[in-house]
């Protein structure tokens, strides 16, 4: 199958190209940069210029291909980012539509069910454009009514690996800096968390056998206490550990902070079942000395 990637040179991407070329796919890239460029070729993928507010180039990515995998967001403006993914999932539909060609996006779960155990069955509660990630869950999955086989790829919080940048390596960052490494209240809130190639494995199957509509939990962890994340990285640098309340939190780590103090888990049996999919890689303790390292 040929298929279109966006956010090809991203995190998430660099485990998810490789498992579909791996799985026969012929893969096209989106990226906006030489560097991307160099990198996603590096994958053995082809490449397309463009960015998320070029929605010329997405429809033209998506005419080309047989189906879509979208797993770019903007994380440089989060005040526009709804917006643009609302805008960049209506580009898509309008091409998709009526087609019967798969189209998996990118989501999350953090604000879901915060507290709870979230599964596949849970329903995004976000709908319309001012919503979060511009409501893009509800969205697209209403269009497998409309001959799309629309699939919401819910990521963990946490996905880990060498060369991660994301919220782990953040919080080890500020941990070096400040000689301390902390987590709020009790740390007994926990977060989902999924190895960078688990990950893409997840995504590769679920191209090849989810049905329309569906929902895909790339999620190894159920949860991951954050004191013991915490304390994993005041081990691997040597500093002490500390705890802090929910507004020292976000003084600390901004946005992250907010989602650090909050209990992010979710399962993935259904995941599991429909896909035959069973994560081999690192746990999230595992991989925190190359982190700290």
């Amino acid at each position: 199958m040929r298929v279109f990637v966006t956010g090809a040179s991203g995190w998430i991407a660099s485990g998810v190209i490789p498992q579909l070329i791996d799985a026969g796919h012929q893969v096209v890239g989106l990226v906006r940069s030489d560097e991307g460029e160099a990198k996603v070729k590096g994958y053995g993928a082809e490449v397309r210029r463009g960015n998320l507010d070029d929605l010329d180039s997405l429809r033209a990515g998506a005419e080309d291909a047989e189906g879509v995998v979208h797993l770019a967001f903007n994380h440089d403006d989060f005040a526009a980012a709804g917006a643009t993914e609302r805008a960049a999932l209506e580009a898509f539909g309008d091409v998709l539509k009526g087609t019967d060609r798969p189209f998996l996006f990118a989501s999350g779960i953090a604000l879901i069910k915060p507290g709870q155990v979230l599964t596949e069955t849970d329903a995004s509660p976000f709908s319309g454009p001012d919503a979060p990630r511009g409501g893009g869950e509800q969205l697209a999955l209403s269009w497998a009514d409309s001959g799309v086989r629309s699939v919401s790829l819910r990521f963990a919080p946490t996905v880990h690996g060498t060369g991660d940048h994301g919220f782990i390596a953040y919080i080890t960052q500020v941990a070096r800096e400040r000689g301390v490494s902390a987590y709020v209240g009790d740390g007994s809130h926990s977060w989902a968390a999924v190895h960078r190639d688990d990950a893409g494995k997840a995504v590769a199957l679920a191209l090849e056998k989810s049905a329309a509509g569906s929902v895909v939990h790339a999620i190894a962890e159920e949860g991951v206490a954050t004191r013991e994340i915490a304390e994993a990285i005041g081990r691997g640098l040597g500093v002490p550990t500390e705890s802090i309340s929910p507004e020292e939190a976000q003084a600390r780590y901004g946005f992250i902070g907010m989602v650090y103090s909050t209990d992010i888990r979710a399962s993935s049996t259904i995941t599991r079942e429909r896909l035959g999919w069973e994560p081999t890689g690192p746990t999230l303790l595992e991989d925190l000395p190359n982190y700290t390292g």
